[in-house]
Formats: structure tokens, C-alpha cells, sequence
């Protein structure tokens, strides 16, 4: 028989939020231009608390700079429990004086396409939830 906890979800801490976050290198950016929302799976790396991504022009550094309200979501599990960590924040598009800076935070590229502009996410919430796997009582 499977045990049925009552209780299988916990809140995150900021602090914890912020560890998983850096654990892992893959994310998606969601954002909506002209009332239409778009998903990309991103790599990034966290770099002082904020979300640092690395792309090509194009359309996430368009959107980036329509509409700067974005929100990203990373998450993991094992056989036990999975989370997920939600960042909401602004987005901004890095002028060249920032780049040395951005550089440091290693986000590279994972495919062989030139990946020169770095797009910057500045939470302002940020929240995240562990859940424990299991079915209910039978």
C-alpha cells in the first residue's frame, strides 16, 4: 500500500530557491509580445542573483527589448520528489561595457551557432515548491 502524505508540497525559502537554481544549466524563458506568449529553453547560469542568458540576435533579444516583464522556470527530480523554482523579473538586453562581466558567468553556448548577445533577468519574485512523489491511499 502506498502511504498518502498529507502535506506533499513544500514552499522553498528564497535562499533554497536560489541553490537549485544554480544546480542546474537548462530553463525556460517565457514572455508575451503583442498578447501572445512564447516559451525557449535557454541554458543560463546564475551570476549575483539574477539569470544570466546567452543568445543569438534575434527573437528573444527582441522580445527582450518590447517587453521587459518576463518570467522563467527551472525545475529537476529524483525517485523521491521533484521542484520547481519561478522567477519573475525584468529583462534587459547587456550593452557591450557589461560584457566582461557576463562573460565570467560561463554560459556558453550549446550549439556551434554564433551566440554573441547576453539577455539579463532582474527577479523581483521569486518562489519555489519540492513535491513528494506518491499515490494516494488506496
Amino acid at each position: 500500500m502506498t502511504t498518502f502524505d498529507a502535506n506533499p508540497v513544500d514552499e522553498l525559502s528564497e535562499q533554497d530557491s536560489w541553490n537549485l537554481l544554480g544546480s542546474v544549466a537548462l530553463g525556460r524563458l517565457a514572455t508575451c509580445v503583442e498578447g501572445l506568449p512564447e516559451i525557449f529553453p535557454v541554458n543560463f547560469a546564475v551570476q549575483q542573483h539574477t539569470i544570466l542568458l546567452r543568445t543569438a540576435e534575434g527573437t528573444k533579444v527582441l522580445h527582450a527589448k518590447l517587453n521587459e516583464h518576463v518570467a522563467f522556470e527551472v525545475d529537476g527530480h529524483n525517485d523521491e520528489e521533484g521542484w520547481s523554482v519561478i522567477v519573475k523579473g525584468r529583462a534587459y538586453v547587456l550593452g557591450a561595457s557589461e560584457y566582461v562581466e557576463a562573460e565570467r558567468g560561463h554560459v556558453l553556448p550549446w550549439t556551434t551557432t554564433v551566440k554573441d548577445r547576453f539577455i539579463r533577468i532582474v527577479p523581483t519574485q521569486i518562489s519555489g515548491r519540492r513535491f513528494r512523489f506518491g499515490g494516494e491511499d488506496q
